[in-house]
């Protein structure tokens, strides 16, 4: 079995390490924005997004040690826009999970055929974000409208 590239592989889970722990801070954040009636359920939703954020950067940080490699410490890119109305906070987040699919996505080229637990991590991980992506999609959307929101498709 070709062996793989370990040091491109460690700075892509680093990268996913990263972009995640900047998702634990985005959603949290987020959550401390949302006024109205409808505060409660979309707080406690921007919350388990944090959570699952988290996990996934622990998921991340294990894989990293697992090559017998130093998870990161720094935290990916945190933009704020100051646009806090929860359309703008779930365009954003449709944003940021891009980003994280495709650096699974390129986790999943460089360990395709090379390591088992690698490839079912990332194929696991992709799974989870293009749900989640078409979960933030599907709230975009108007009610009644069918049409996907995203202008790209998800998968």
């Amino acid at each position: 079995m070709p062996q793989i590239d370990k040091e491109r592989v460690v700075a892509l889970l680093n990268s996913i390490l990263e972009q995640e722990l900047a998702g634990v801070v985005r959603y949290t954040h987020y959550s401390f924005l949302v006024f109205g009636f409808g505060r409660i359920p979309i707080v406690s939703w921007l919350r388990s997004q944090a959570d699952e954020s988290l996990l996934h950067a622990q998921e991340a940080g294990e894989m990293v040690t697992l090559l017998g490699s130093h998870p990161s410490l720094r935290i990916g890119p945190l933009l704020e826009s100051h646009e806090h109305d929860i359309g703008a906070i779930l365009r954003e987040s449709l944003a940021a999970e891009g980003e994280a699919l495709k650096l699974y996505r390129q986790l999943l080229g460089a360990v395709d055929g090379k390591s088992v637990t690698l490839e079912e991590y990332a194929r696991k991980m992709i799974y989870a974000e293009e749900v989640h992506a078409s979960e933030v999609d599907k709230m975009l959307r108007k009610p009644g409208d069918i049409d996907a929101f995203a202008e790209e498709e998800i998968a």
